[in-house]
């Protein structure tokens, strides 16, 4: 199977998955706040898989292999699976807050929460266009180099700065505050990857000290 092939059946299965989450806890089709973060986030996987296809096949096909069984240090597999775990409840808890009403989330700030999410999509794109080698596991490659320019040369990890915009704003966009402790349980699982990462790549990847002594922050500049 090509990869083109793979990697839309792949996304086509992942987003009736995501609608599943979405509608059957909010036990209605008429949910606007579902529909448009349904649309948008699927507006955003459906032009970073047709970039990396055009563009980057090889990182294309990289990400694929994703996950706990994927990753080889023992230490990612555990961190992979808990974070699993939130991501599969981060959409679920927040529609059945909206649901019944356990907070109240106006509307401009789920708007709100849409934005984020895609700013957050839009960073992880070009943290793609900038470092072809970054795959969805902790791996290097005899190829492999330090890449500093762009968003690397902002935060260490713009990646993960992306990913965390991006569960930031799923809750809000969906009508949950609730919600949020999840993303902030994601946040914590983020930084216990980036942290055992970087201990990885100061062994594996010629350069990476320097440059983290270089780029002072990982994922918020000023701030961590």
């Amino acid at each position: 199977m090509s990869v083109e092939r793979k990697t839309w059946e792949g996304t086509a299965r992942f987003l009736v998955a995501l609608a599943i989450l979405i509608f059957l806890p909010a036990w209605s089709l008429s949910y606007w706040r579902g529909w448009l973060f349904l649309i948008l986030f699927a507006a955003c996987v459906i032009a970073m898989n047709a970039y990396l296809l055009k563009f980057d096949p090889a990182l294309a096909e990289r990400r694929m292999k994703a996950g706990p069984s994927a990753e080889k240090e023992p230490a990612q597999k555990r961190i992979q699976a808990i974070a699993g775990i939130f991501f599969f409840l981060l959409t679920p808890v927040s529609v059945l807050d909206h649901r019944l009403g356990w907070s109240s989330v106006p509307t401009h700030l789920s708007l709100l929460g849409d934005g984020v999410m895609v700013i957050g999509f839009a960073l992880v794109l070009a943290v793609f266009k900038e470092n072809s080698f970054a795959s969805a596991t902790i791996e290097t490659t005899e190829t492999q180099k330090v890449v500093s320019s762009g968003p690397y040369g902002v935060v260490r990890h713009p990646m993960y700065s992306g990913a965390l915009l991006i569960v930031a704003g799923i809750p809000l966009a969906l009508g949950s505050f609730w919600g949020l402790l999840v993303s902030a349980a994601i946040t914590a699982t983020i930084v216990w990857r980036l942290l055992h990462e970087e201990k990885y790549l100061r062994r594996h990847l010629a350069g990476y000290g320097a440059y983290a002594r270089r780029t002072r922050y990982r994922l918020l500049p000023g701030i961590f």
